[in-house]
């Protein structure tokens, strides 16, 4: 029963925010409310995980850590989903230098880098039985596959992704959001609230992990 009930609440959420996102994809919406999304957005994320992180350290129990990270995830979760379909469906509208790369090589990269976050996202169910963000957390530690090269393939891929679709559209305001706004709002949030909550749920075994495995540029695993 418990589990049934926690996995309606993470459908309601998922729902919410799909609905959230489809808003922001099919509504007209100002310049000034994209600008809030776009970039008030990502600096709501710092609030949250200063929020979510002192409510988590109070009392660090697993099953309280669960519930404070699935409202966490879901509030920054929506916050970035939300950013990055205004950023890419109103990226032309935006001025500035356009970058001298071809279309076809920032294509190609879109095609790389798109397969290799399928790829950590495939990784995660098999070995942690878990995904994306409040969907459904990881009920057992990934160390294997990718995730023995480095703790946050996801990220590093789903990063990797948005620079290149930057690069397709020949935007350098695009590349500089990714770089500037979104990419430390999301470190931010993997290195304060995501790995204490690890730590928290998996403890001894995840802090052997994280010893051993770097947190985003990957690396051979040892022995």
């Amino acid at each position: 029963m418990k589990h049934a009930s926690e996995l309606f609440f993470r459908i309601a959420l998922l729902a919410f925010a799909l609905f959230i996102w489809l808003w922001a994809l099919n509504r007209p919406i100002s310049n000034t409310m994209n600008l809030l999304i776009i970039i008030g957005g990502m600096l709501l994320v710092y609030p949250i995980v200063w929020l979510g992180r002192m409510i988590l350290d109070r009392q660090p129990t697993t099953s309280r850590a669960v519930w404070i990270t699935t409202f966490v995830q879901f509030a920054v979760g929506t916050l970035f989903g939300a950013a990055i379909i205004q950023a890419v469906t109103t990226h032309q509208d935006w001025p500035g230098w356009r970058l001298p790369i071809p279309v076809g090589i920032g294509l190609l990269l879109v095609i790389i880098t798109g397969a290799a976050f399928l790829l950590t996202v495939v990784n995660l169910a098999l070995k942690g039985f878990g995904a994306p963000f409040f969907i459904a957390l990881s009920r057992k530690l990934a160390i294997d596959w990718l995730y023995a090269w480095t703790r946050n393939p996801m990220v590093l891929a789903g990063l990797a992704l948005l620079l290149s679709l930057g690069i397709w559209f020949q935007s350098a305001l695009f590349v500089l959001w990714v770089l500037v706004l979104f990419a430390p709002a999301l470190l931010v949030f993997i290195k304060v609230y995501e790995e204490r909550e690890l730590e928290i749920r998996f403890g001894a075994s995840y802090l052997e992990y994280r010893s051993r495995t770097p947190m985003l540029f990957p690396r051979k695993p040892r022995g």
